[in-house]
């Protein structure tokens, strides 16, 4: 199966290309805006700006993949509110001409979503669930996923929740890794305590993408860690992982941060669908830590 994945730079990209790379059945092109940011053994690389219709059209026609994963998106939440043409550029327009291309080449699509598309008064969510997103970045995906659903194409949509873990050179920073760091640092940090996530180990995303793939799944799915902890939990977590200082690590609550883009209270993910139909099995976080201490002391 010839498989194009987008963003293959990003955490998720970087996680999937690793993981597809060592399928023997899987012809991998991975491709992202900048440089490769990882040698991969197997598949092949190429840039690819996916914003810009003439090289998705391009790439898309040349390569001919089966499957196209979009791991590609503008994720920073306030920047999405405060420069919303770009943020629609990346998460809207971007898919359209994946859709189009897709089509043109007979390709499935499968893309990645999020859990703010929804409002946050409730969860874990199931696939059903009503989407409200509360911020343009929500605003956004969930465009984009009305883009997929509604194409001609074969689909799948992969929404996840606050995606972990450590990229090569470790470039690209999270939750836990900006725990960890803040507090070797001796600074004091506050965290929010009423917001509630299923955080999600990027290699298990990576793994129930691939399955998604591999098992020729269609419709939405949701993709996730399966424990639902505040980003206090996971910092307290954190701390207690690495030995570092407790006391550094002080709660509060979403009332106290300004911040440009309003976030959901509570989303969180029931992934009993993805567990029956495509098999997937999420380590704790945990064991999502013990991962990540591993591969950022090589």
């Amino acid at each position: 199966m010839r498989i194009l994945v987008t963003g293959a730079n990003g955490l998720l990209g970087q996680k999937l290309s690793l993981l597809l790379d060592g399928k023997e059945d899987i012809d991998l092109v991975a491709t992202a805006r900048s440089v490769q940011a990882i040698p991969l053994k197997r598949g092949t690389f190429q840039q690819l700006d996916i914003t810009d219709k003439e090289d998705v059209t391009k790439v898309i026609s040349e390569v001919q993949p089966e499957v196209v994963i979009n791991t590609a998106a503008m994720t920073q939440v306030d920047q999405c509110e405060t420069e919303r043409e770009r943020c629609w550029l990346s998460n809207v327009t971007a898919v359209a001409h994946l859709v189009e291309s897709c089509e043109r080449a007979n390709a499935k699509l499968i893309h990645l979503s999020t859990d703010f598309i929804f409002d946050g008064r409730e969860g874990p969510l199931k696939e059903d669930a009503l989407p409200k997103p509360v911020n343009y970045y929500g605003e956004s995906k969930l465009a984009g996923e009305k883009l997929v659903r509604e194409s001609n194409i074969e689909w799948a949509i992969v929404r996840t929740v606050l995606v972990f873990g450590a990229t090569a050179g470790h470039s690209r920073s999270n939750i836990v890794l900006w725990v960890k760091k803040s507090l070797e640092e001796g600074k004091t940090i506050q965290v929010v305590n009423d917001q509630w996530r299923t955080p999600t180990l990027a290699e298990d995303l990576a793994m129930g993408c691939y399955l998604v793939a591999s098992k020729k799944a269609t419709g939405v799915y949701h993709i996730s860690g399966e424990e639902m902890m505040t980003p206090y939990d996971i910092a307290m977590a954190t701390a207690r992982f690495f030995g570092l200082d407790l006391s550094l690590v002080q709660p509060t609550d979403s009332s106290t941060f300004k911040q440009p883009a309003v976030r959901p209270l509570k989303t969180g993910f029931d992934i009993s669908k993805a567990r029956a139909v495509l098999g997937y099995a999420p380590r704790s976080f945990a064991d999502g830590l013990a991962i990540l201490a591993s591969q950022i002391q090589k």
